[in-house]
């Protein structure tokens, strides 16, 4: 029977996850440090080890560190309420299986146990740069989930395709997997191949040599030379002619490829990263990207949720937003009141993270107060507007009943329209209960006596209502 050691500071996380575990039939040892970890480990070495990040005292990264010296083959699964790149990617960097967020789910959870139990155990890179921050953020279960992917193939020299809306942040995880891999020390070179035109594209990716074409008045580096070792991100793969598809297999295929006007054979060791927001499956379908080439860019996909896919994360983001952009124009900082944080949740983003944090730039120029409230995204936001939830038809009738009741300066009107609402509400449950008082007042949560007392002032009041 293999034990499992579970390192976390929380009683509940490890009651739960240690129960799952023993009735899987797992021998489960459970510690809240890693100073009594590192102890145990003197005297004993289990099959595979839990370990939460935030611990006191020494850190769950820095046991991962010390068991990849001490025992390198021991399996370690890192756990964490707080998702990010740079944790994420760390954890896996130090040599982790595996890495779940929190709250995770328990039949996810053990899967990732077996798996761990059953696969080779990476060691972990020999060199650790200072981890750098990163501009991606986000809480919402689909980031954790992109966070954890950026991680997880960070420190492989695998193409990546990139998939999302415009605006949702493709180049932010183009630079994460490069700053996060064994090539950050080099280049990391961007080139959006729908900017270019098509019959200077095929230069700016290969260079070309002096005389190649008209204007060619000397030898110029293309992207792949600049990027010699590093990562080279194209945008907008899918806007790449045909043509130029085919030169850019055969330099993913074999790794050479001929500047233009060249006769010089050049080898490539490049780590190749790929985003559209286009469905590139679809373009395959009418003849308009190869196959081949989707297969040779799509070897791990990561897709961006638009921002509407991730509500929670837009307060934020425009906390963020705002603060960044008070530094950055050396600004008195502001900040968004609860109600306009709410009423940016429910703003139409169209142009998704892009378009938010232009919106926060504006705003910290713009909103004369140091509190945004909501009035200001109103007056402010005309590039995201404010789609509100349809008015519902008994709400619509309640409000033209009260202007009427105003423009006529009916007195008591709040008392009356409260009555109304009762006696409603009261007839409703009463012709759901059978005409039983009891169960009448426990659907709408009241007492008897309440509701005995709300049916008598109800009658009291006679102005038709809505």
């Amino acid at each position: 029977m293999n034990q499992v050691w579970i390192v976390d500071d929380d009683r509940s996380i490890r009651f739960v996850l240690a129960t799952a575990l023993r009735d899987a039939d797992f021998r489960v040892a459970e510690f809240t440090n890693a100073e009594d970890v590192q102890r145990a480990l003197r005297r004993d070495t289990p099959a595979l080890l839990l370990c939460d990040v935030r611990l006191p005292g020494a850190d769950g990264l820095a046991l991962l560190r010390e068991v990849k010296v001490t025992h390198p083959e021991l399996p370690v699964l890192v756990m964490s309420a707080f998702t990010d790149v740079v944790t994420t990617a760390a954890a896996y960097r130090e040599g982790a299986v595996d890495y779940l967020a929190k709250p995770f789910d328990l039949e996810r959870a053990l899967a990732s146990v077996r798996r761990a139990l059953t696969e080779t155990v990476p060691t972990a890179s020999a060199v650790r740069a200072a981890p750098p921050r990163h501009a991606l953020l986000g809480e919402s279960a689909t980031m954790r989930e992109v966070f954890r992917l950026i991680g997880r193939v960070a420190a492989s020299d695998l193409n990546v395709l990139i998939t999302g809306e415009t605006g949702t942040g493709k180049e932010l995880v183009a630079r994460a997997l490069h700053e996060e891999s064994a090539r950050r020390t080099r280049a990391f070179v961007a080139l959006n191949t729908a900017a270019i035109p098509a019959e200077l594209l095929e230069s700016e990716l290969f260079g070309h040599e002096a005389g190649a074409f008209t204007g060619a008045q000397r030898r110029t580096a293309g992207r792949f030379e600049q990027a010699e070792g590093g990562t080279l991100f194209l945008d907008e793969i899918g806007d790449m002619p045909l043509a130029l598809q085919t030169r850019l297999l055969r330099v993913l295929a074999g790794g050479e490829y001929y500047r233009v006007g060249g006769r010089e054979l050049l080898r490539s060791d490049v780590r190749v990263l790929a985003a559209t927001h286009q469905d590139l499956e679809a373009k395959v379908a009418r003849g308009e990207f190869r196959a081949d080439l989707m297969h040779r860019l799509d070897v791990v996909r990561i897709h961006l949720p638009a921002l509407r896919e991730r509500r929670a994360d837009v307060p934020l983001l425009a906390k963020t937003f705002l603060a960044e952009t008070a530094r950055e124009l050396k600004l008195p900082e502001k900040h968004f009141t609860p109600s306009a944080l709410q009423a940016l949740a429910k703003l139409d983003f169209p142009g998704n993270v892009r378009q938010l944090e232009n919106l926060c730039r504006r705003l910290t120029v713009i909103a004369p107060c140091a509190s945004i409230r909501r009035e200001d995204l109103q007056e402010h936001s005309s590039a995201a507007p404010l789609h509100a939830a349809a008015e519902p038809a008994w709400e619509a009738a309640l409000r033209a009943w009260a202007d009427a009741q105003l423009a006529d300066a009916t007195p008591d009107l709040h008392a009356q329209a409260r009555a109304r609402f009762d006696r409603v509400m009261l007839d409703a449950a009463l012709a759901a209960s059978g005409g039983h008082r009891q169960h009448a007042a426990q659907a709408l949560g009241l007492g008897r006596n309440t509701l005995t007392r709300k049916l008598g002032s109800s009658r009291s009041h006679t102005k038709d209502a809505p």
